[in-house]
């Protein structure tokens, strides 16, 4: 009876912890899209060996031990959660802001930042954003290591100079590629890299990304080496920039408003290196002593101002009066002289405004277990900086998930874009290769009109320019460019999960872009009227814009447009078709992590371009057209084309893997693989179709045991890379198939024309993708518990396969063709470093610090490049320099009449013996150095208190050069204006010892030898007119006060906060040589314009 109680006593003790333990069900699902948390980790918080992971529908169901109350919720990215136990829970888990980069966003899939093995660079929209400036890519400047934003225009609608870890291409763009929402955004002009300082009409268009409205940004996440952008092989040479929009939160709905209150900072003249009047008037008076600025030869010259309108003046009888408008005595000229002398003319006062500019954006956001949703509307509203410079941009965007079943979800985002735009006539740039001169005919910039022009010039008066009357506010209201652009998107995502850890997607998407340009020269424009400039047989026979009729060779030069003006038409519209099957299997056994993915991409993008000219458009006649015979005529006989039509169709097709194996999480393993096909290469399989692939590793030292005796480091991952990655070349630079044209050949007279076909460009059947191999060794740290964070990255890429000329035998009519011959090899470094100072209840101070380097060097190339290419512009290819190299000629001094002395391809020492065409022998050049910076990065510090948030962000560039404004003549007008460093130009003979500033020469010496402009034209490509491109900008400082929640109680605000913000304040250094000129910006006229200094008032309210 004894054993057989006992027996009974010990089962019921067996059984009551048993009897005392509770089963837990429930559900984790994550905000704002409230799917399933797969993977997350429930422990109970009393017992940490007890736990589970969330399964593939979001479930779990767990056995805890009695006496247990609490569970802890933890999953990569989001906010650990700590929940009272109870049965059918449903858990919530929040984003964690500041684990914002333990997930890495490729576009296609996220990873998990342990599971990572590439080197990438992840920025909140909110962190990023510039206030004041619409285009988002800006923002990107001094962000991210390895990210190299060169501003080298900030007219809206310009893309800035973007380059990851350098350039890639010798002859490509190098432009990193932009994907959206997982949808790569194509722009809808290709315009490269090195053009978007050109100031042409096309750069207006060449921002991929204008019409997204960066308050709509959720995050940037930036793909810099093989390994991250590998799953986008043939398009990911030059790096990958993914853009993640905001969703809606399941929860209440919120309204949020930002407004925007800009204002531009007007130019001063107090930091430009420009004379005033009282100096140019001296030098103008020089002028004339030397036989330059006389009665007879300003008048007929087809540019001239205060002494051709005194000349003009003198010249011109007033029946009223009986009488000349100006007395032809010495009394009157000196008085009239004196007026101007004392002018001082502002043309930035004249030219610009600190007019408001506006950006209004309101957004809408909730969800519930089943869907949410996230929509926003914005204005943009610019009355422009200068004058013919205003914006409005109006977007639209939606962006819905429901959740059809419970392993079935629908993602829709659409959205649209639409800009009107205003902007000065111009045309495009032209070289004079001949002369040695980068020139814009009919320049009416603004910006440049009021660096370049004379300041003894009274702005309502009417000078000449290009034979006909010229000011500058009736050119501005008579020759302009209307833009508008309509940009629109949709797509749809649909997500399916039919087994646990197994996800299938499909996604379909299509973007549209319309862009119309509308360049207007009306009829009393300088530029339409210098057309019909022919006052008498001089002029007639110097005007070039007059035309000579072959049939009448003894008549003198005449108009072809005697009527009205004309209108410059251009249209391009592109239709993107994007469509995606991919399939993601993420599991967990035990202590191995497997994840395998894979998938098949299409895409198909038509383009179409047209463009016309209206000639004889008569705007003032109803805008009614005039058939002026003689236009036509004369383009039939120079060969020129009425219109264009350009259709292109690109399609690609590609299919990759990507497969990730991690043990315990300390060791992960990783390789992708990518076959990828497109029509634009040649026809051979083994052109057209590459392989792209990567493979690497990462050990992450912090999950090892011995790791907590390696105080006082709280994480550490070490990574390792190499990969093969490509682009296809520039459709600009080469085709794959032979292009023939229709012309007109020369013939002397109009009836012996007759049509004509020629081969435009031949066909290359081998043609491929350039390609590029690249290393990464990189490291990321913490210390002292992630108080200061690092991260270290050092790669080395070599380039093959690249775009170069290559010498032929001359079959098909040419000797130098492109093709895959070139290679070139770089190498860099970058750090991060990001610091909590300071870290209290009310008081905090970071600092974030990035530097970046990089270096490359062209190793196989044909040099072709003529002299005036190679020290213009942007820089050159030449083999054993950088991408984008300049060169300089050798300055030799000034000789004893003060004229510049050069050394030519021969070695001479010459003043005019200067061949600017010259390509064989150009080793006489002097390098430089790159025009893209080798040294980037940024400081920033914020500080915090209570509410309000100071933020203080500095920028800088080291290691490139720049090609000083090219400012010295053989001869000058009336009309330019000239820098201090005619002050110290040669004036008597010894001054060359003491000056490198040329003479002015008088009319004799230049009459006696007009090849000395080649002397002045090479000086202003020499070694005396460089400097460095080194810069430290103050590019941002903030304050910010967000109100207390305690003040807002009695009102319906969620939140409020009011922001003042100054941006490109100052140039804290840069080289002295510049003297007021932008290190980063080219003053290439056009439309072309410097980011302007600005203020920015922010106010923002959540309801």
């Amino acid at each position: 009876m004894k054993k057989l109680t006992l027996f009974f006593l010990t089962l019921l003790l067996g059984l009551l912890p048993a009897l005392a333990q509770q089963t837990v069900t429930g559900t984790v699902v994550t905000a704002p899209d409230n799917e399933a948390a797969v993977g997350a980790s429930v422990v109970v918080k009393e017992h940490s060996k007890v736990g589970i992971t969330v399964g593939l529908d979001g479930s779990f169901k767990l056995t805890v031990p009695a006496g247990s109350k609490t569970l802890r919720i933890s999953y990569i990215g989001y906010l650990t959660q700590e929940v009272h136990i109870k049965d059918k829970m449903k858990i919530v888990l929040e984003p964690a802001d500041k684990t914002l980069d333990k997930v890495v966003v490729t576009g296609l899939t996220k990873v998990d930042k342990r599971l990572f093995t590439g080197a990438s660079a992840k920025l909140g929209g909110d962190q990023a954003k510039l206030d004041g400036v619409p285009d988002a890519a800006r923002a990107l400047e001094g962000r991210a290591a390895g990210v190299s934003v060169q501003n080298v225009s900030g007219t809206f609608g310009t893309a800035p100079k973007i380059r990851v870890r350098g350039a890639t291409s010798i002859y490509g763009s190098s432009k990193p590629l932009w994907v959206v929402d997982g949808v790569i955004m194509e722009d809808v002009s290709n315009v490269g890299a090195d053009d978007l300082a050109s100031g042409n009409p096309e750069t207006l268009i060449s921002s991929a990304i204008a019409g997204l409205n960066a308050d709509d940004i959720e995050s940037f996440q930036v793909l810099k080496d093989g390994s991250a952008t590998s799953i986008y092989g043939a398009r990911a040479m030059a790096g990958v920039i993914v853009v993640t929009t905001k969703k809606g939160k399941q929860g209440q709905a919120h309204f949020n408003y930002t407004g925007e209150y800009t204002s531009r900072l007007i130019p001063s003249y107090r930091n430009f290196d420009i004379l005033n009047s009282q100096q140019q008037m001296g030098i103008y008076r020089e002028l004339r002593e030397k036989g330059w600025l006389n009665f007879a030869e300003v008048l007929n010259g087809s540019d001239y101002g205060v002494y051709g309108k005194m000349y003009e003046l003198i010249n011109t009888y007033n029946p009223k009066t009986r009488s000349f408008m100006l007395d032809n005595t010495t009394e009157a000229e000196n008085a009239y002289l004196q007026r101007a002398e004392r002018r001082n003319t502002n043309w930035f006062q004249e030219l610009f405004t600190p007019a408001i500019m506006q950006t209004h954006s309101v957004s809408m956001s909730g969800g519930t277990a089943k869907s949410n949703y996230y929509a926003s509307a914005s204005a943009l509203i610019d009355p422009g900086w200068y004058k013919q410079s205003q914006v409005k941009r109006y977007t639209a965007n939606v962006n819905v998930t429901q959740h059809l079943l419970k392993s079935l979800s629908l993602n829709i985002i659409g959205g649209a874009s639409y800009r009107n735009q205003r902007a000065p006539g111009t045309l495009g740039q032209d070289v004079d290769v001949v002369g040695g001169e980068v020139k814009r005919d009919f320049d009416i910039n603004p910006y440049s009109y009021a660096t370049n022009t004379s300041r003894v010039l009274d702005p309502r008066e009417y000078y000449t320019a290009n034979y006909a009357p010229f000011n500058i506010f009736n050119e501005l209201e008579n020759n302009y460019i209307d833009l508008d652009v309509l940009d629109a998107k949709f797509q749809a995502e649909l997500r399916f999960k039919p087994l646990r850890g197994l996800e299938l997607t499909l996604l379909g998407a299509f973007k549209h872009t319309a862009a119309s340009q509308q360049h207007n020269v009306r009829d009393k424009s300088n530029q339409a009227m210098a057309y019909r400039a022919m006052p008498n047989s001089v002029i007639r026979e110097g005007n070039k814009y007059l035309y000579r009729d072959p049939d009448r060779p003894y008549d003198l030069p005449s108009t072809v447009l005697p009527n009205g003006g004309f209108m410059h038409k251009g249209e391009n519209r592109m239709s993107n078709y994007d469509f995606r099957a991919t399939a993601n299997y993420n599991r967990t056994f035990d202590a191995h992590t497997l994840n395998l993915f894979g998938g098949m991409e299409t895409t198909n993008i038509q383009r179409h371009r047209t463009a016309f000219t209206g000639w004889g458009l008569q705007y003032s006649g109803g805008e009614t057209p005039f058939y002026p015979y003689q236009y036509f005529k004369k383009q039939v006989e120079d060969g020129n084309n009425y219109y264009s039509l350009t259709n292109t169709n690109y399609r690609t097709v590609a299919f990759y893997s990507n497969a990730t194996y991690s043990w315990r999480g300390r060791y992960v393993l990783n390789g992708t693989y990518r076959y990828e096909g497109s029509n634009q290469l040649g026809r051979s399989s083994n052109a057209r179709w590459m392989s792209t692939w990567n493979v690497s590793g990462a050990w992450n030292v912090h999950e090892e045991s011995f790791f907590r005796h390696l105080d006082p480091l709280s994480h550490l991952t070490l990574r390792l890379s190499y990969s093969l990655t490509g682009t296809p070349p520039d459709p600009s630079y080469s085709s794959s198939t032979t292009i023939l044209k229709s012309y007109t050949p020369f013939r002397l007279f109009a009836e012996d024309q007759e049509p004509g076909i020629g081969i435009e460009q031949l066909g290359n059947a081998d043609l491929t993708y350039e390609k590029k191999n690249e290393l990464n060794v990189g490291f990321d740290a913490g210390l002292w518990q992630d108080r200061l964070s690092l991260s270290f990255d050092a790669y080395t890429r070599r380039n093959f396969d690249e775009m170069g000329p290559m010498i032929t035998q001359g079959i098909g009519g040419t000797v130098i063709r492109p093709a895959n011959v070139a290679e070139m090899n770089s190498s860099g470094l970058e750090l991060s470093i990001t610091s909590s100072n300071i870290k209290t209840k009310d008081f905090n101070w970071t600092t974030s610090f990035i530097y970046s380097y990089t270096h490359s060097e062209i190793t196989k190339l044909y040099n072709q490049g003529q002299v005036i290419e190679l020290v213009s512009g942007n820089g050159f290819a030449k083999k054993g320099y950088p991408a984008r190299a300049l060169f300089s000629i050798p300055f030799a001094g000034l000789n004893n009449k003060g004229i510049p002395q050069l050394i030519n391809e021969k070695g001479e020492v010459t003043t005019d013996n200067i061949n600017f065409q010259e390509r064989n022998k150009t080793n006489f050049l002097k390098y430089e150095g790159p025009t893209d910076p080798t040294h980037t990065g940024s400081l920033g510090n914020v500080f915090s208190y209570k509410g309000f948030n100071l933020n203080i962000f500095l920028t800088y560039a080291f290691g490139n050069v720049v090609r000083l404004d090219p400012k010295f003549r053989a001869y000058y007008g009336d009309m330019a204006s000239m820098t201090h460093d005619f002050v110290n130009r040669w004036q008597a003979a010894g001054d060359e010892k003491k000056t490198d500033i040329p003479a002015i020469l008088s009319r004799r010496q230049y009459a006696s030898n007009n090849n000395l402009r080649y002397a002045y034209n090479g000086y202003n490509y020499s070694t005396a007119r460089i400097a460095k491109g080194d810069f430290i900008r103050l590019k941002e400082i903030s304050l910010s006060y967000d109100l207390p929640s305690r003040m807002l109680k009695t009102t319906p605000l969620r939140s409020a906060s009011v922001k003042l913000q100054a941006t490109n304040l100052l140039l804290l250094y840069a080289d002295k040589k510049l003297n007021g000129q932008d290190p980063e910006f080219f003053n290439t006229g056009g439309v072309a314009s410097p980011t302007p200094r600005q203020f920015t008032l922010t106010l923002k309210v959540g309801l």
